[in-house]
């Protein structure tokens, strides 16, 4: 696989654009550890396998663990996520599958139990920046491992 284009090269407006989401994010008082589980769930619904290698990388860097990292795809059956997380998640894999059905007032409704108003937005903006930039790292073809995120070890 060849990358078809270097969305920061082709249309740096557009790519910071994106940025500032992400900044915009990062700023939103959300915990790194809570982002990184939605960028990486969202990325692995979508496919997108270079976001789900940066985004465990990133993980990794900030102290999560190796086994909710692997457990994640199946964070429902699992006992290491907490109910915060769950509702985080819940919610991030109807919102990134929003074609196959509205979102359900329970997941929504569950999600208000654990955070603010002002944080479910917040989470709702991650969950579609994640799912703008898997778009458009799958467009583009961009390799998986070409990011030089540091990994803890």
């Amino acid at each position: 696989m060849t990358q078809r284009f270097d969305i920061s090269q082709s249309d740096p407006q557009a790519y910071q654009a994106m940025l500032g989401l992400e900044m915009y994010i990062h700023k939103s008082g959300l915990k790194p550890q809570l982002l990184h589980l939605i960028k990486t769930r969202a990325s692995q619904i979508n496919g997108c396998a270079f976001c789900i290698d940066m985004h465990t990388k990133e993980a990794r860097a900030d102290g999560e663990s190796e086994q909710r990292l692997y457990a994640l795809n199946a964070w429902a059956e699992t006992p290491f996520f907490t109910p915060a997380e769950q509702a985080a998640l819940a919610l991030t894999e109807v919102v990134t599958r929003v074609s196959e059905q509205a979102v359900p007032d329970a997941v929504y409704a569950e999600a208000c139990q654990h955070f603010s108003e002002a944080e479910v937005t917040q989470l709702l903006m991650a969950i579609v920046t994640i799912n703008g930039w898997n778009r458009l790292a799958i467009a583009s073809q961009v390799l998986p491992g070409s990011n030089t995120v540091p990994v803890a070890d």
